[in-house]
This record gives structure tokens, sequence and C-alpha cells, in this order.
């Protein structure tokens, strides 16, 4: 019998770190964060922060009558929950930091790709910016199949 509270055993690699539900909710929440290209502030606010999640979980609790009927998030709650556990944090970080590696290879493919279609250009096209061509960017660049994002269960 431990004076802790909680196990002090390692988590089980094959058993997984959260739930179906609360692991697709950090999933939307990393989405987001790479999308709106807020990946680096978030990494530094979450690591700054880690050791108080289940502070902000409570605050989240206090804030959440005002917060439901402003808005009708239904994901709220389940973000909450998930914030009171200890390893959350790091499933996100880990979450934000694959996925801003794969929007990081991609605009290196599309910038690449697109180097390479200004040399065909006009000098006016490339130095001016006027009568610019229509230019589509192929699939392949876009969305290959090795770039898919690194989904881990736990920490490591």
């Amino acid at each position: 019998m431990s004076i802790f509270k909680g196990s002090m055993n390692l988590p089980d690699p094959e058993k997984p770190a959260l739930p179906a539900e609360e692991d697709a909710v950090l999933e939307k929440l990393a989405k987001k964060v790479v999308e709106w290209k807020m990946a680096v502030p978030a990494i530094l606010f979450l690591e700054s922060v880690k050791p108080l999640n289940f502070i902000g979980s409570q605050t989240m609790v206090f804030f959440e009558p005002i917060i439901q009927t402003v808005f009708n998030i239904k994901d709220y709650d389940t973000f909450r929950v998930v914030l009171e556990k200890r390893e959350t944090i790091e499933v996100l970080l880990l979450k934000i930091e694959s996925l801003d590696a794969v929007a990081l290879s991609r605009e290196k493919r599309i910038k690449k790709f697109m180097k390479t279609e200004k040399k065909s250009w006009k000098w006016y096209q490339r130095y001016l910016g006027v009568f610019l061509p229509k230019v589509t960017i192929p699939d392949d660049v876009l969305n290959p199949p090795e770039d898919k994002p690194a989904t881990g269960g736990s920490p490591q």
C-alpha cells in the first residue's frame, strides 16, 4: 500500500491511454491548433502548465455555466474530464507535434512544386506578379501516401 494517491506503475503499452471519445476530442483540438498555425505557442503553453492541468479542469468546472449559456459546446465536458488525468497533456502534445510535422512537410512540398512551376512562367508573371496563370497543385504533392500522422496511444 502506498501513501500516494494513484498508481506509480508504468502504463501498459498495449492498452490505449484514453478512451476513444476522449482521444477524438484531443485529436480535434490538435487539428485546430495546427490548422491555425499555433503549434509552437500551444506547445510552449502546454509544457509550462503541465503540472497545473487538474487546476485547469476545475477552473473549467467553475466557468461551465457561463460558457454553456453562451456557446453550445458538446465536447466541453469531455475535455474537462480529460484534463483531470495527468497523461493527457503529454498525449495532446504528441498529437500536436505529429500533425505539425505533417503540415510542415506538406508546406515544403508545395513550396518546392511552386518553385519549379514558376520557372516556366514569363518574366512579368514571375517578377511583377501580373497575369498569373492558374496553378493546380497535384494530389501527390498535397497528400502522398506516407504522409499519415503517427497516432500513438501512450507517451514514451
